[in-house]
């Protein structure tokens, strides 16, 4: 057998490869560098005003560019480590994300921050869908729940801990710091790649798919960006309708164009499949009541129960450490294999649900009601986040694991940039319903009222946005719930119907 033979069926062996847990530790360590970096820029923004001149719109691409290049390019980055080599693309994300934070960190230019939290952009997409295939890669069908589990885990840590750690930074050192910091991170990790990561890929088809990747990036990015634009700009405006119209366009040929060749990047069959179809519409409801829910949850703190930016961070941290807990114990995974995943699905997003419910409601409760929805949040995403990742990963073929790693980042990011805009919009409405004179935003409306109790009625108005968009991300993680739990227990009695007649 030859070396690319041996490279090509390269599997972990019947107990799993004899280093996947440290393994695991330096691929998770990577994947956290990515997620901090989503949102870490944004409490750089005063500095780089100042610093770099940058004006608002500069600030918006820096902060966008970053994701609209990986949610764009997921599915072909996933696609390319099938075909090339996980352990390659591992590699190569890699120095691509450490290149590019080098470059943020010494940036003298706003149009050089942006180009390089593009080029950060293409290195994240490479490792958020190498770490996830690899994990699966690695690990036995037994172990796979407690591996994505700890996998997820890192992922929430990130995204919460993105502020907290950008503030501790920027006390100490200037905004170019937040972006340096990873290179070690990326060193260390490069080394362990090379050292203990086996390769594995997929080989099938004649060439690769390059009609396929271009029209999957264009209408991703396009998409990304409409739901970007649309707070800002408004959804009826012409960039907004423009590059929505782009994006539906552009992804029906990348459907008919996926549906008529041999071999192509994502199998339109998997969505026949009521596993992953399941699996998808929930991960897609999860990911919009999260997203969602962790924007307006800041407002929450600051302008309803009142708290600093740095406080308001620090009391988001239970969600975080709720999810930690249960996935790094295998609390989580053990659940998951005791009840299976339908019901731990159903369970974890009505949890969230009723999470968001419990915020939106006990507000008189100060904090206290706060603390109890962000416990039920965590809980409920530490149960139901990795059980809906192994559902789309196993409902997909192992070779085509990088594909699946790829759908499974593409709704995620989907999802939470939709569940920010449609929970924004609501709470945008809403408030100016109330009070008409206040639709451009609060400090607006506050600056503009003009005593003491007009402050207090516009402040009550926005905490009425804001209990009624939180309620409404609570009905849509509940349905969210009920029908990938459905779909998924229906996929279930399927599998065991044929089983039987076999």
């Amino acid at each position: 057998m030859t070396a690319e033979a041996t490279a090509v069926t390269a599997q972990a062996p019947p107990q799993g490869h004899p280093q996947r847990w440290l393994i695991l530790g330096v691929i998770c360590l990577a994947q956290l560098t990515v997620v901090l970096d989503n949102t870490v820029l944004n409490v750089a923004i005063p500095s780089l005003t100042e610093e770099l001149g940058a004006a608002t719109a500069d600030i918006q691409w820096m902060v966008n560019a970053y994701s609209l290049v990986q949610s764009g390019l997921l599915l072909s980055a996933g696609s390319a480590a099938d075909r090339y080599g996980r352990r390659k693309m591992l590699i190569s994300g890699l120095a691509l994300f450490g290149i590019g934070s080098l470059v943020a960190g010494l940036a003298e230019s706003t149009a050089q921050l942006i180009a390089a939290r593009a080029g950060m952009g293409v290195g994240a997409a490479l490792l958020l869908t190498t770490t996830l295939a690899v994990a699966m890669q690695i690990f036995t069908p037994d172990e796979q729940p407690k591996a994505i589990g700890i996998w997820a885990a890192v992922n929430a840590l990130g995204f919460a801990g993105g502020p907290l750690i950008g503030g501790v930074m920027l006390d100490h050192f200037w905004w170019g710091a937040i972006f340096l910091v990873n290179l070690p991170v990326v060193a260390l990790g490069l080394c362990a790649v090379v050292a203990l990561v086996p390769e594995s890929k997929n080989r099938r088809g004649d060439r690769p798919d390059l009609l396929g990747a271009l029209l999957s990036t264009i209408g991703m990015g396009s998409l990304v960006f409409a739901i970007i634009s649309g707070p800002d700009h408004g959804w009826t405006s012409g960039r907004v309708l423009g590059t929505a119209a782009v994006a539906v366009v552009v992804l029906a040929l990348f459907a008919y164009w996926e549906s008529r060749i041999p071999y192509p990047m994502l199998d339109l069959h998997f969505f026949r499949d009521r596993r992953f179809t399941g699996a998808v519409a929930g991960a897609v409801l999860i990911t919009f009541g999260m997203g969602g829910a962790l924007f307006l949850l800041t407002q929450h703190l600051q302008f309803v129960l009142g708290y600093g930016p740095l406080e308001a961070g620090l009391r988001t941290a239970p969600l975080a450490l709720t999810v930690v807990a249960l996935n790094f114990t295998g609390l989580a995974a053990r659940w998951t294999v005791k009840f299976g995943a339908p019901l731990s699905i159903g369970l974890g997003m009505v949890m969230m649900s009723g999470g968001l419910v419990s915020i939106a409601t006990l507000t008189e409760l100060g904090y206290t009601g706060t603390l109890l929805g962000l416990l039920l949040i965590g809980a409920g995403c530490a149960v139901a986040n990795p059980a809906m990742a192994h559902a789309i990963m196993r409902a997909i073929p192992p070779e085509k694991a990088g594909v699946g790693a790829g759908v499974n980042g593409t709704l995620a990011e989907f999802g939470t940039g939709l569940g920010v805009a449609v929970l924004g919009a609501v709470l945008n409405s809403r408030f100016a319903a109330l009070i008409p004179m206040a639709a451009a935003s609060l400090p607006a409306a506050l600056a503009s009222a003009g005593s003491a109790q007009e402050r207090e009625r516009i402040r009550d108005a926005y905490s009425s946005g804001l209990e009624t968009s939180q309620l409404v991300g609570a009905v849509a993680v509940l349905l969210g719930g009920l029908l990938a739990a459905a779909l998924l227990r229906r996929a279930d009695r399927a599998d065991s119907a044929v089983a039987a007649s076999a």
